[in-house]
């Protein structure tokens, strides 16, 4: 059996195991942590996530994000995501649940607060709650309104594979936060996902 279709049947039984425990737990921090449990088992097979088949970002460009599976109507959608070092996302929720596992390398997740009541359009206040090292053999769970930033750091390019319950590309509605200004605004899907 090649790598892709190796790759193909661990995607394809992970999603009927996410789909399955989504089904009878719903969308919980109990739930999510059993499907996180399933992304960190694909995560840990790297042979399957190599840079033969899907390449770091090209010069002058800190992430490369690649489509592996989707279903029809755009949920449970699972990335690769390659990124460099240097590469900050700025805090921001996702409207839907997500899990992040690492392949290769750290990337660093600070969890905010929100603040605010969220009834003024355009303010958005967080506190720092704690940071989590996403890494090979770990991940994070994150509920819809769950607020995170990400950072890259060392010099190495990483690999970490995130589940979603849609597609990032039908997320028109999630939030990205200003510390300093304490204001908020929705927030692009940033660069284009290889498919």
């Amino acid at each position: 059996m090649s790598i892709a279709q190796q790759r193909q049947q661990a995607v394809g039984d992970a999603i009927r195991s996410i789909k399955d425990i989504v089904a009878a737990g719903g969308v919980t921090r109990t739930s999510l942590a059993a499907v996180l449990g399933q992304v960190e088992q694909l995560a840990a097979q790297p042979r399957l996530w190599a840079e033969g088949e899907f390449a770091p970002p090209e010069d002058g460009e800190r992430q490369a994000r690649y489509l592996i599976a989707e279903d029809p109507d755009q949920t449970f959608a699972l990335y690769l995501n390659v990124m460099r070092p240097g590469k900050r996302i700025p805090p921001h929720n996702h409207t839907t649940w997500a899990c992040v596992a690492g392949v290769v390398g750290t990337e660093f997740n600070d969890v905010y607060l929100r603040t605010d009541d969220g009834s003024e359009p355009g303010v958005g206040t967080l506190a720092h709650s704690h940071t989590v090292e996403v890494g090979p053999g770990s991940g994070i769970a994150l509920l819809p309104d769950d607020i995170h930033s990400v950072e890259i750091r060392g010099d190495s390019v990483i690999r970490h594979l995130h589940m979603y319950g849609r597609a990032l590309e039908t997320l028109t509605e999630r939030l990205s936060f200003d510390l300093e200004t304490g204001r908020c605004q929705v927030m692009s899907v940033g660069v284009k996902t290889r498919r």
